[in-house]
């Protein structure tokens, strides 16, 4: 009762902290939601800036039959650029260049490019055409390293801006390694903005105008705009995968809630992801709650406890007065069995021994070790409280006069198996004429002889135990029946319940018994109060 009103309480109390414990997850849940919303429209909010940049000079570069680089210049500065335009490394003009234009192309640029630049890499068989880097502004060492690049011989730049041509829309490209990060490795990606002109056969593209982007510098100033907090960023291009990781921010601490946004830049699929920091420990009130429950569920298991502890001494008294009666009734009608049992026995040895002795003499001395035989088995059996008893202990205790120090006549050998205490007293009986025999006439009369007694388990519930003398006086044929061989081949067969096999070699006496393995009738010969 006491163990069962503090655990009740317990549930209770953990039910509620957990409850607490719930709420406060989906608080932080739509918190770090909201982040994710914020940082993500800021994120857009840069790309619609620099996409407004390019249409607007998509616009001027469509009406231009030539695009020079001095126009292109001009073009830039007027843009004047302001913070909105952070993150990116300028914006460029690349313009389409056909199979038969590759020569002009490189004559322009050794007029117009700095330190003349020419197509790199050379035009594919399978490309239609080639769309290198023209003009690149602001001009810069970093950005000069990517003039006269074909962006259209890229797998990722030439998929960008094939859907730009399909979409007439700024698209961004996926994660990409920048012309200008030169043997870098850090990631970036380009935002396109195709420029068409119109001729009598319809709308042809000219070329893009484009802005290049380092990632980790697009991403950190759209975070100038939403400060990320204690949150981690990460934005992958498109699926949430280490290959596809585009830029990171990171706090120093352990995360432990992940959510993940889809977002859309320049008409590009990316997945926005915050990091939560790791609660390891419980909110306030969830502590308040969990040690109040504690101090309550203790209190009432202490009182409940001495309550019950009174209740079941109590009880406990008048159960043991009880049992004392019934153990003296069961005593008395224990004594009474085991001594009509014993009594049977002993007459039934009386009157055989009767029956076969010559003499008042032989009378005497056979009548005497055979009631000494079961004196010795139930001392055994007292000293188990008439509980089991081993073979081996009641093998030895009947062998033991015939054991001296020095020699090994006798082999007793077998496993460790209990029996029951009527089984016992037989298999006493028929052990102590064996062994009587054997020193009146067989192996143990004689200074050569010996006895070997084994046993094993036959099944689960019996066990066969052998006899085999060798060494002594040859056996001349069967003897006369004696009280010996009717004590052992009908007494103990019938308390055994199995029949005995006694056979008379020339070289000694064999014996086989087959024992029960039972458990003997419960009886509790002492009683303790179990006040505790």
């Amino acid at each position: 009762m006491p163990t069962a009103i503090f655990l009740l309480v317990i549930a209770i109390t953990l039910l509620s902290v957990f409850a607490i414990e719930r709420g406060q997850s989906q608080r932080e849940t739509a918190q770090l939601t909201s982040r994710a919303v914020e940082v993500a429209s800021a994120l857009e909010r840069r790309a619609n800036a620099n996409s407004a940049y390019l249409r607007s000079g998509a616009a001027l570069l469509a009406s231009l039959d030539e695009v020079p680089a001095a126009r292109f210049r001009r073009f830039v500065s007027e843009l004047r650029l302001d913070a909105d335009y952070r993150g990116a490394e300028g914006i460029g003009w690349a313009q389409v260049v056909y199979p038969n234009e590759l020569d002009a192309f490189d004559d322009m640029m050794r007029r117009e490019a700095p330190g003349t630049p020419k197509l790199h890499p050379a035009l594919g068989a399978s490309q239609p055409f080639a769309v290198p880097v023209t003009f690149l502004q602001p001009d810069t060492e970093r950005n000069r390293r990517a003039l006269g690049y074909d962006m259209y011989s890229e797998p990722v730049r030439r998929a960008a801006m094939d859907e730009a041509m399909r979409t007439a829309r700024p698209t961004a490209s996926g994660r990409v390694v920048l012309q200008q990060e030169g043997r870098g490795n850090a990631a970036g990606f380009l935002i396109y903005m195709p420029v068409f002109v119109t001729t009598p056969t319809g709308r042809e593209i000219k070329g893009f105008i484009y802005s290049p982007f380092n990632a980790d510098d697009f991403l950190a100033s759209a975070l100038e705009l939403e400060e990320p907090g204690l949150y981690g960023v990460r934005i992958y291009d498109g699926e949430v995968t280490p290959q596809n990781l585009i830029a990171t921010f990171d706090r120093d601490s352990d995360f432990g809630t992940t959510y993940s946004e889809p977002i859309v830049i320049a008409n590009h699929n990316w997945t926005l992801q915050l990091d939560a920091p790791g609660n390891r420990t419980l909110t306030g009130l969830s502590m308040v709650t969990l040690i109040f429950g504690l101090l309550v569920a203790s209190l009432l298991m202490l009182v409940v406890r001495m309550l019950t502890r009174q209740a079941l001494e109590n009880e406990a008294a008048l159960r043991w007065f009880e049992e004392q009666a019934s153990i003296r009734n069961s005593l008395t009608r224990e004594l009474n069995h085991r001594v009509k049992n014993t009594l049977a026995n002993v007459l039934s040895i009386i009157a055989l021994t009767r029956r076969r002795a010559e003499n008042l003499e032989d009378f005497a001395e056979g009548l005497d070790g055979r009631i000494r035989a079961l004196s010795a088995t139930h001392d055994l059996l007292t000293q188990s409280d008439w509980g089991t008893t081993p073979i081996g202990a009641v093998v030895d205790a009947e062998l033991a006069p015939y054991l001296q120090a020095g020699e090994e006549r006798i082999e007793v050998r077998g496993p460790e198996i209990q029996l029951a205490p009527n089984d016992a007293l037989s298999l006493g009986l028929a052990i102590h004429e064996l062994a009587t025999n054997a020193a009146k006439y067989g192996a143990l009369g004689s200074s050569g002889g010996s006895v070997r007694v084994s046993w094993h388990k036959s099944s689960h519930d019996r066990v066969r135990l052998e006899w085999t003398e060798c060494g002594g006086p040859p056996v001349q044929g069967e003897p006369a029946r004696g009280f010996g061989t009717d004590l052992i081949e009908k007494i103990v067969a019938h308390e055994l319940g199995n029949p005995v096999e006694l056979t008379f070699r020339p070289e000694g006496v064999h014996c086989v018994m087959t024992i029960p393995v039972r458990e003997p009738t419960p009886f509790a010969m002492r009683a303790r109060r179990g006040a505790d």
